[in-house]
């Protein structure tokens, strides 16, 4: 049984992103759970959904893709290359098989940026902290989006000296609106946080990472901040492995309502 969370924003993207899932997810003889992020009543219910331990899936905005408009209204420009994320029993995709390579060339044929470009080997200067939102900080650490702000600039000066920079996700009438956080992985040092994608950009763009362990860039990042000196650098062929996975754990509506979603995550997951 498919069970699709509904949010009552109207304009939310899910009221597309579902009748897609109910047509092309395989019913099966157990309740199968869909949430879109954690707004809404969604919380509560995926508290219920781990009590019963019933198979839930997260769904959300992709890894590797052309960006869609937020605000004031949600927007796909083009979708045949915007891609959503489906984890399983997480809010981000971190194990599974490495496939052949074939979706991550897809995307660069579509003119995504994929491209693993090194790390920065000249001068570098700060340290960026870059949290999820307050509503995912809470959901994972138990704690407000300015306290771990705090916490995690306290630990760090245990081990660095380095100028430390916040920037938070960029939202209408904030500071951050309408910038390029590529700006900001300059001369950066080392970007942190803790569920963000953010984590993302930075590593295709010269700049190692420390994260949350549950983070999809977990596998290709630090985790303990003692390590912010000497951040985690992985190999080419490592990022590149890394990011194959990524591209096969992501998909377009029209891939969710032909089952190519379905088969490639059941064949993952289980």
């Amino acid at each position: 049984m498919i069970i699709t969370h509904k949010l009552s924003k109207r304009d939310c993207l899910s009221h597309q992103i579902w009748p897609a899932i109910e047509k092309g997810w395989k019913d099966e003889d157990k309740p199968i759970h869909f949430f879109w992020g954690l707004g809404g009543n969604n919380v509560r219910e995926l508290a219920e959904v781990k009590e019963k331990n019933e198979e839930w899936w997260f769904v959300d905005v992709g890894y590797l893709t052309q960006q869609i408009t937020r605000y004031p209204s949600p927007k796909i420009h083009d979708y045949d290359k915007t891609y959503f994320r489906i984890c399983k029993g997480n809010m981000h995709t971190k194990a599974g098989a490495v496939g052949t390579g074939q979706r991550l060339n897809v995307l660069r044929n579509q003119g995504i940026d994929v491209e693993f470009k090194g790390w920065y080997t000249g001068e570098v200067k700060h340290i960026l902290l870059c949290p999820s939102s307050p509503t995912v900080t809470y959901h994972i650490n138990g704690m407000s989006q300015e306290q771990w702000i705090e916490t995690v600039t306290k630990d760090i000066r245990q081990y660095s000296q380095r100028e430390i920079k916040v920037r938070n996700k960029p939202r209408p009438h904030n500071e951050f609106w309408n910038t390029d956080i590529k700006d900001s992985l300059i001369d950066c040092h080392c970007l942190v946080t803790n569920m963000s994608l953010s984590a993302i950009d930075a590593v295709l763009n010269k700049v190692p990472i420390i994260t949350h362990t549950s983070n999809v860039a977990s596998p290709v990042a630090s985790h303990d901040l003692k390590f912010i000196e000497k951040p985690l650098r992985p190999g080419r062929k490592t990022m590149e492995e890394w990011l194959k996975f990524v591209a096969d754990n992501q998909f377009t509506i029209k891939e969710m309502e032909t089952g190519v979603a379905y088969n490639m995550l059941r064949a993952q997951n289980g």
